[in-house]
Formats: C-alpha cells, structure tokens, sequence
C-alpha cells in the first residue's frame, strides 16, 4: 500500500466471527479537505465543441442578456424555448430594439418565443387508484411524439415516441431512460421498450454518442453509458434479436475511448485516462468549456468563486452534469463549495463499472454471431478494465470502492455509487460482503439508501435518496447472496414513495430519506420535480418484487 492510501484509510478493519466492524473518521473517508496546490496541466487538451448550434450559439448577447436578466426563474426555460420566426431574423431584431429607451426585454422574449410547457401538467392524479395503478396512467402522459419538434427549437427530433421524466424535464435523458425502462417492461409497455432502444441508436448512429438529452446544448457531453442494458432488458428472446445493437454499442465504445492510443501514462484525452501502469480507465468529460445553456447564470455565479481559470470550472461542472450527479461532494475539493469543483480529475467506479458492461455485452453479441476472436479480445478488455478497477477504485483498507483523483494519487469519497460494481457483477464475494457491511453502516435508512455521507446542500448527496442508486444496490446485493440487505433497502425505499404518494398523490425526482416520515428533497439548481421517470419505473420493478411485504 502506498503512502497516500494510507493517508486515505476511510475506516480500520476489525474482525468479529460474525461480520466485519468498522472504526473511521468520517471527515476522512468523506473527503481530503480544502483545495490546495495544482498539478501540472494535462498534456493532451480535449477537442472542440460539436458543430450542432445551441441556443447560446444561436441568439448571442441576446441569450446572455435574457439569462443575466433573470426574467425566467428557471435558467432552462429560455433555452428550451422555440422561436416563433427564423433566428437570425429575431437575433437581428434584437440588436435594432435594445437601443430604445422603451425597450422591454421580457416582452420581446414573449413576441418572439413559444415558452415550453411542462409535460405532465394538466395531469390530475386520482387519490383513489394504488399507486401502481397511478404509475400506469402515467406513462402515456410523460410519453412524447415524434411529430411534437418545433422548427429551430433546441429539441433534437426522434424517430420514435419516447419518455420524458417531467416537471422541467421535457426531453428525454439517457441514463434516466433505462430505469424508467425498468417500469415500462412490468407494465407490459413492450412497445415503448423498442421505441425507446431504437430512439437511443439512431441518436449514436447521427452523433457517434448518445447525448445527455436529446437537446443541441447536451451534444457535447453524454452521460452513464447505459445502452448495453438498455439492450439487454428488452430482448426476452435473448441475443439473438440484441445483435443488431452491436455496431451502435460498438461505436458507442469507440466515443468513450478516444484518444486512448495515443496516451502515456498520466496523460488523459477526453474520457480517457491513461494510469500509472499503462492501463485505461474513464472520467466524464464535456467536450465545451463555457457556462451550460441551461444553467448560464448559475455557472458564471460558481466560476466567479474560484480563482481558477473560469473555463476550467465549466468544464468540471459540465462533466459533473454528464455523470448524473450534478451536483455531489464526490466531485468537490471542498464538500460545502461548488466551486470547488473537480470532475475530471476524478475515476469514477460507476463509469468504468458500466464501461465494463459494455466490454462485456460487446463480447457476448460478437460470439452470437459467430465473430469468437473478436468476442475473446473484447473478454480480454473487459477482464483488464476489471483489474484496472480493483487496483486503482477498490480500497483495500476500507473494504469499499470510491473514485479516484487521478491527480493527486488519492480516494475520493464513499457514495451509493460503491454499489454499481455489485450490480454489473465485477466483484468478488468478498468484496461484495465488505461493501455490503459498509452500506449498511454507513448509507442504510429507513427511507433507503442515503446517496453519501455529507450534508452540502447539493442534491446528490445526503440527505438525499434517489431511485436508481437504490435499484442498483438491491439488484447488486441480491446477486451476491446479500438478499437480507436488500430486501431492507427496498422495503424501506417502497416505504418511502408509497407513504410520500398517499399524502399528496404523486412521485417526485428525489426524497429526503432521513427521518421517519417521507419529505420531498432538497439542494441543487433547481426546484423538486413531479413525474417522475425513473421513480416510476424502479418504483414499479420493485413493488411487483417487494410489494407484498409492505404494511398496509
């Protein structure tokens, strides 16, 4: 063990005949404190922003003006808005206009824009349906038209019909997407399984990627790859109908890596990040470095706070928006700043846990059609990355998975994301007892499983509880024979959303987990959202699973 994991321990191992007992400061296995010196630059810089134009892009100082103005409460309302007229037109209008006294900004955005209206609502729910019948009815309101684009919007068109989560969220996202499949597959929505899948191909076949959403500001990032069990839920009649996703997984891959072979170690390109000992592993990356369309004035706010260079701090808050988490201690220098934040100098273990099963389905459809020497060599990928994993992510002394700052060679936090290695099967069953004790310890509620051990007021952290870090824990525990544990997670997590829905009949994005009663979430950007997607859909996995345990 070198010196800086020792410098890391989050917790010292004792031994008991009946299970393993920790003793740990938690400052230390939270995070390494306040910001201090930088490193030298990565030697390989990343490539320019796509060519797909956003409404930043689009409209210029007109967009900065309208954002710094504030005439919306929600940073993502100008930006999903859809002009009335041709752009440049509107754009040129502007620059006439501003210059009289009588200028009105807000009028002008409301003469010369459609404002987005949110999915759901003119959705009433019943009181008196169950609340999986409330799931049901709810897929056909949160489902999106191909036909509902309107011209020059920031919406990307899709060939097929396609679920949104709801509330502010109109298009559909990636990883979201697959837990809210999860639900659609128990409702019998077979239709929309193949919709959906088929939706997320043609966006890897027109970009090489699958963007964080189906909007020209998302382009430039994506987010958890999680195509390959996309494919792999929907298929009932096994691989053979998977196959013809194998060249979408494949370039999917290929978006991932890169760059990978012109690196050296300690050098990083884009996603890739070459380690000490040449192996390969993955970090989120957002391929522009200016304030996100969608969140413009909070990310100028943020950079403002740091002495580092601005564009370095929009980098680091547009990766943390690709992994999923935006925002969590995880990424942070300090756990109660933002704008401390380091996303790309952070590995993260859910992204090279998912990049594995990419690894591995690639290897699979390949032996399906007969390809066995290609299907070995991506085995062999596969088993390198998951070497690479239990060197650099798993800490031995604590007996938990956390990320890794690559840059200064220590651990990053323990989070609910230390469960993504159980759930795609990478573990050992050692390993997975281990997690499974420190999960019980240290996340475990009777709401579910806290996303971290730190209070800083960013939503994806405690006391916060979402629905798919609880799906991949309890599916992750149930593969290694910690059925006990996970039957506790789910029960309390059922718990949760069924007493929240019977107070005021609807699902929301996220849950304050840590008292006795069910509370809405708090911390991030943005208000709570109703819908919600990938609540409805693990909610509805988990009460065909667990709903019978449940107090009436």
């Amino acid at each position: 063990m070198n010196t800086n994991q020792q410098q890391n321990n989050a917790f010292e191992e004792k031994r008991t005949d009946a299970e393993l007992e920790y003793q740990y400061d938690p400052h230390e296995l939270i995070l390494e404190g306040m910001e201090d010196s930088e490193p030298e630059p990565e030697l390989i810089e990343g490539l320019p922003a796509p060519d797909a134009l956003t409404p930043a892009d689009r409209y210029l100082e007109l967009f900065e003006h309208v954002q710094m103005s504030r005439i919306f409460a929600d940073s993502k309302t100008f930006p999903d808005c859809a002009p009335k007229y041709d752009p440049l037109d509107i754009l040129i209008h502007y620059r006439r206009r501003k210059r009289s006294a009588q200028f009105d900004l807000t009028k002008f955005v409301h003469d010369h824009f459609y404002l987005p209206q949110h999915h759901e609502s003119f959705y009433v729910s019943n009181p008196d349906k169950t609340l999986t019948e409330h799931i049901d009815e709810l897929w056909p309101v949160l489902t999106k038209m191909p036909q509902q684009h309107m011209p020059h919007s920031s919406l990307l068109p899709l060939p097929k019909p396609y679920v949104v989560p709801g509330g502010r969220f109109g298009e559909t996202y990636y990883w979201d997407s697959y837990f809210t499949m999860l639900g659609l597959a128990e409702s019998g929505r077979d239709d929309l399984l193949r919709d959906m899948a088929d939706n997320f191909a043609w966006l890897i076949d027109n970009y090489g990627h699958v963007p964080n959403g189906n909007r020209t500001y998302y382009l430039s990032r994506s987010q958890p790859p999680v195509f390959a069990l996309m494919v792999e839920l929907f298929e009932e009649d096994g691989i053979r109908g998977a196959k013809r996703y194998l060249d979408h997984l494949m370039k999917e891959y290929q978006f991932w890596m890169d760059g990978a072979g012109s690196l050296m170690p300690d050098q990083a390109y884009r996603h890739v990040v070459r380690m000490p000992d040449g192996s390969l592993l993955n970090r989120y990356w957002d391929d522009r470095d200016t304030p996100r369309d969608e969140s413009w004035i909070e990310d100028v706010e943020t950079a403002s706070k740091s002495s580092r260079p601005a564009n370095e701090v929009y980098r680091d808050l547009r990766a943390g928006a690709a992994s999923g988490w935006d925002y969590s201690s995880r990424w942070l220098r300090d756990p109660h700043r933002l704008a401390s934040i380091r996303t790309t100098q952070f590995i993260p273990v859910d992204l090279n846990a998912f990049l594995y099963k990419l690894e591995l389905m690639i290897s699979t459809l390949s032996h399906a059609k007969g390809e066995e020497l290609t299907a070995l060599a991506w085995q062999k990928k596969a088993e390198v990355r998951k070497r690479a994993i239990h060197r650099y992510l798993w800490d031995k002394t604590a007996g938990v998975y956390r990320d890794y700052d690559w840059r200064r060679q220590r651990f990053g936090a323990f989070t609910a994301a230390a469960a993504v290695p159980l759930f795609l099967g990478l573990s050992t069953p050692e390993q997975a007892h281990l997690q499974a004790v420190a999960l019980r310890q240290l996340l475990l509620t009777q709401g579910g499983l806290v996303t971290s051990m730190v209070e800083s007021g960013e939503q994806w952290d405690k006391p916060n509880g979402w629905a798919p870090l609880q799906w991949m824990a309890i599916v992750g525990l149930n593969n290694y024979g910690e059925e006990t544990l996970a039957t506790e997670i789910a029960v309390n997590w059922l718990t949760t959303v069924k007493n929240f829905y019977s107070l005021h009949h609807k699902l929301v994005e996220k849950y304050d987990i840590s008292g006795e009663r069910a509370r809405p979430g708090g911390g991030g950007e943005y208000p709570l959202q109703d819908g919600f997607g990938w609540t409805n859909g693990v909610t509805r996995r988990l009460l065909a699973m667990y709903g019978h345990l449940l107090a009436d």
